[in-house]
């Protein structure tokens, strides 16, 4: 089962996509890891990604695709993979979708997170942690037992500059913008499903779970 996942930031798909690769054994594709990974082992294409993002230039399609490409030809991906954070263009989802044709690899369906904006902005500006233990928050789900406090040191919790709210709200502009268009690609493509992502991340993975069930 090869799998994208779509969502917008604070949907919640990264860490579904963590729980499906230990209880499928799918292998979990993370632009992000496969850039740190090529760039610490000093590969050809980390090489190159690398002096982009010393320039502070963005990584071109085709690097990102050619990082994919390796992970799919050179290991042994038997029960598929999930590929997250990637594409989030109609561009890279074009490229994505020459790269794996050429490889004979099928993309099986492309799973949206779907989320209203205003729960995003309830989660992500919700967020806190202790910068002594690193212990994160979360209102209303995980508060701390004293209001503002780490329930392990009593240091003064803080919040990310990326999870204040006008952050978070530009945030989800960019993904209208960028990304969202990709549901239609994929829907023309007969692959997209939806999953209730404003559901508790048990009641999430469970419908992960039930859908991947249904079409093996």
């Amino acid at each position: 089962m090869n799998l994208v996942f779509l969502g917008p930031p604070g949907s919640g798909k990264g860490t579904q996509a963590v729980k499906l690769t230990k209880e499928k054994g799918l292998t979990h594709l993370s632009t992000g890891d496969l850039l740190r990974a090529a760039i610490k082992n000093g590969s050809e294409l980390g090489k190159k990604a690398e002096g982009y993002m010393k320039k502070g230039e963005l990584v071109p399609d085709e690097l990102i695709v050619g990082l994919i490409e390796n992970e799919i030809t050179g290991n042994e991906i038997l029960n598929g993979f999930i590929l997250d954070g990637f594409p989030r263009t109609i561009n890279q989802a074009e490229k994505l979708k020459e790269m794996l044709a050429n490889n004979k690899v099928v993309l099986d369906k492309s799973i949206l997170f779907d989320i209203d904006d205003d729960e995003i902005v309830k989660r992500l500006s919700g967020r806190w942690y202790c910068p002594k233990c690193n212990a994160s928050y979360n209102y209303p789900a995980k508060m701390p037992k004293v209001e503002g406090h780490c329930d392990f040191d009593n240091a003064q919790l803080k919040r990310r500059p990326d999870d204040k709210e006008d952050v978070v709200r530009n945030r989800l502009e960019i993904y209208k913008r960028q990304t969202k268009p990709l549901e239609d690609y994929y829907r023309k493509e007969s692959i997209l499903v939806a999953i209730d992502a404003k559901q508790s991340p048990d009641e999430v993975f469970q419908s992960l779970i039930n859908l991947l069930n249904g079409l093996n």
